[in-house]
C-alpha cells in the first residue's frame, strides 16, 4: 500500500496549503462497530494537517477522546469486589490518529488510550480506499488491524495451558454514502465484519459484527457548521434465537461487564459541532 500511495503521489505538490478541523459531538450513546461502548457521552476531536493538488493528497493528524455520563470508575477507583458496581465498567478514551491519503488511496494508525486503572491501549493500522471519483458518491473500503496492546487470544499448549498469543484482530468494512442534494441530507450504511477470532469483537470465528445505517443533517453557519445525525447499528454476531436463555431478545440500555455480550441492537442520536 506504501508504495501504491507514493506512485500516486505527483513528484511535484501544487497548492499545499495548512488543513484544520475541530469540533465535538455529543452522543445519546458511544457505538464502534456494533458495540455499544457507553451511554451518554462527550467526544471532541481536533486534528491538523495539509491539503494539496485540489485535495486530492491530505495528511491529517490529532487527537479525539470521550467522555460519558458513565464513566465514572476513574473517579470513584471502584475494584471488582461485592460492592462493585458494573454500571461503571465504560472509562474515558482517548485516541492518537494519523492518516495520509492519496487520490482515494489511504493508509492510518490508530492509538486507543483507556483511561483505567491499568491504563489500558490498543494499537492499530488501516488501509482503504475511496471510490468517490467513480461513483460521485463516497463509497469505500477499508481494513483495521490490531497490532499491540491488549489484544490477546487463548493458545494452551502442554508446556503452558495458560498460554496466550496475538490476535490480531482485524475488522473489514465497506461502506456507500449517498447525499441527497436537493434537501442537504446524508445517508450511509456500512457493513462491518471480523474476518477470524478476536476478543475486541467478540466473535470466535468469521463473523458480521455490523450492519448500521446513519442518517445526517448538516448546516452550514457563518462561524461553524452544525449536523444532526441518528444511527441504527445490528450486530448479527450477537443475537440470540434461544428464547430459554436469559439474555434472550435483550435491548441493553446500561452498560456493564454481565451485559456486554448480550448486545446486538442499538441506536443513538447526536449533535456535532465544526469548525
Amino acid at each position: 500500500m506504501v508504495a501504491l500511495l507514493a506512485m500516486l503521489v505527483t513528484p511535484e505538490l501544487k497548492a499545499v496549503e495548512f488543513a484544520y478541523e475541530a469540533g465535538a459531538e455529543l452522543v445519546s450513546a458511544y457505538l464502534w462497530r456494533g458495540q455499544y461502548n457507553g451511554g451518554l457521552s462527550f467526544q471532541p476531536e481536533g486534528l491538523v494537517g495539509f491539503n494539496a493538488n485540489d485535495e486530492a493528497i491530505q495528511f491529517r493528524a490529532g487527537v479525539w477522546a470521550t467522555v460519558g455520563a458513565s464513566d465514572w470508575k476513574f473517579q470513584k477507583g471502584l475494584a471488582k469486589t461485592d460492592d462493585y458496581n458494573p454500571n461503571t465498567y465504560f472509562v474515558p478514551e482517548v485516541d492518537f490518529i494519523a492518516s495520509f491519503t492519496a487520490y482515494g488511496a489511504s493508509i492510518g494508525f490508530n492509538e486507543y488510550y483507556y483511561c483505567d486503572d491499568g491504563s489500558t491501549h490498543t494499537s492499530e493500522i488501516w488501509a482503504g480506499y475511496s471510490f468517490e471519483h467513480f461513483f460521485g458518491h463516497n463509497a469505500y473500503i477499508n481494513w483495521y488491524t490490531t497490532i499491540a496492546g491488549a489484544d490477546l487470544i487463548a493458545a494452551p499448549t502442554l508446556a503452558n495451558p495458560e498460554n496466550e498469543r496475538r490476535a490480531f484482530s482485524s475488522y473489514l468494512e465497506v461502506g456507500y454514502d449517498y447525499t441527497f442534494e436537493n434537501i442537504g441530507l446524508t445517508l450511509g450504511a456500512q457493513i462491518g465484519m471480523s474476518p477470524w477470532a478476536s476478543p475486541l469483537y467478540g466473535n470466535e470465528k468469521f463473523a458480521v459484527t455490523n450492519l448500521q445505517l446513519r442518517l445526517d443533517k448538516e448546516f452550514d453557519l457563518d462561524v461553524c457548521s452544525l449536523n444532526i445525525f441518528a444511527v441504527g447499528s445490528l450486530n448479527p454476531d450477537n443475537l440470540v434465537t434461544d428464547k430459554s436463555r436469559d439474555d434472550y431478545n435483550v435491548f441493553v440500555k446500561t452498560a456493564g461487564d454481565d451485559k456486554i455480550g448480550m448486545q446486538h441492537l442499538n441506536g443513538c442520536i447526536g449533535l456535532g459541532v465544526w469548525f
